[in-house]
């Protein structure tokens, strides 16, 4: 009982900083396909919700949207990391993010006590987007290889009317990464982008990136507890970051730039790993602030 009265203790501080702000949470990875870690996730939404923190959800499905495309005989294609989008993959794209993920998400924090609401980008013309276009670096004397990798977007503007009436109505906005153009077209988004874009365009207290991994390691292999946007750029142009991680980092530093006060990368593997991280001293991830001073500066083991 006094480990449990210490723990309280522990996370009154936070419970404080952080009631009537709002955390914006990207949701993917493992989590969203393990039941108890699935369960576990939205039982911290309802929680934050209940003591008056303002969670807006943003997800992904990349896993989900392939193995649609598999079923229905389309071949998925990959440039530079980024999923080739035709206008047939991007029917696939919208059907399986708005029509079945975000309404599986909604129900799971539904069914756990909270009130969701789950929106595209096209839902009030909350994500305007434009195309993307993306460049392949061939050395210094060759011009870049323009990629077209079609109907993939980025968020050009973020109207948060839509988040702000569902925030003052105690419901938990769940949001597909699907944005709309000037002339209406339709386009896949970046989950980790979106979900930087809304919570700068919300002013979050924080963003919280979920991963599979356990967060940002220096070059040892350790957790490194937290970062400033310097000491991240550093990270990347030693080449100490590798992979998927890059974009993680640039996505938590634009996001810092942009008005968003602390961001985590975060495990989530760890049942309840958005509280541990909001309420504990110590945290379990990665948190990437504009400067010091910051709650965390020491690196430590990767368990």
């Amino acid at each position: 009982m006094r480990d449990a009265a210490a723990l309280l203790i522990e996370a009154l501080p936070y419970i404080r900083q952080y009631s009537g702000k709002t955390v914006v949470i990207k949701y993917g990875g493992h989590a969203m396909k393990d039941e108890a870690l699935k369960d576990s996730f939205a039982q911290d939404v309802v929680l934050m919700k209940y003591i008056g923190i303002h969670p807006v959800v943003v997800h992904g499905g990349g896993p989900q949207i392939g193995r649609m495309l598999d079923r229905v005989g389309k071949k998925s294609d990959f440039r530079e990391g980024m999923r080739v989008t035709d206008e047939e993959t991007m029917d696939v794209v919208e059907m399986v993010l708005a029509g079945k993920v975000n309404k599986e998400i909604v129900a799971l924090i539904n069914r756990h006590g909270g009130r969701a609401i789950g929106l595209s980008g096209k839902d009030g013309m909350l994500i305007e987007a434009r195309k993307m276009h993306l460049f392949k670096y061939l050395g210094d004397d060759q011009p870049p290889e323009i990629i077209d990798i079609g109907l993939v977007g980025e968020v050009e503007r973020v109207n948060v009317e839509i988040l702000e009436v569902l925030e003052k109505s105690h419901v938990v906005p769940v949001i597909a990464p699907v944005g709309v153009g000037k002339s209406g077209e339709t386009y896949n988004i970046n989950a980790d982008l979106v979900a930087g874009k809304v919570a700068a365009a919300l002013d979050a207290e924080k963003l919280v990136l979920m991963t599979d991994v356990p967060g940002v390691l220096n070059a040892a292999g350790d957790l490194i507890s937290s970062l400033t946007v310097a000491e991240a750029a550093e990270l990347i142009q030693d080449e100490v970051l590798k992979g998927g991680m890059i974009p993680k980092v640039q996505c938590a530093m634009d996001a810092v730039q942009g008005g968003v006060k602390k961001v985590a990368i975060l495990d989530g593997r760890i049942p309840h790993a958005v509280l541990l991280e909001l309420f504990t001293d110590s945290g379990i991830g990665t948190e990437i602030v504009p400067s010091r001073p910051s709650r965390r500066f020491k690196e430590r083991k990767r368990s």
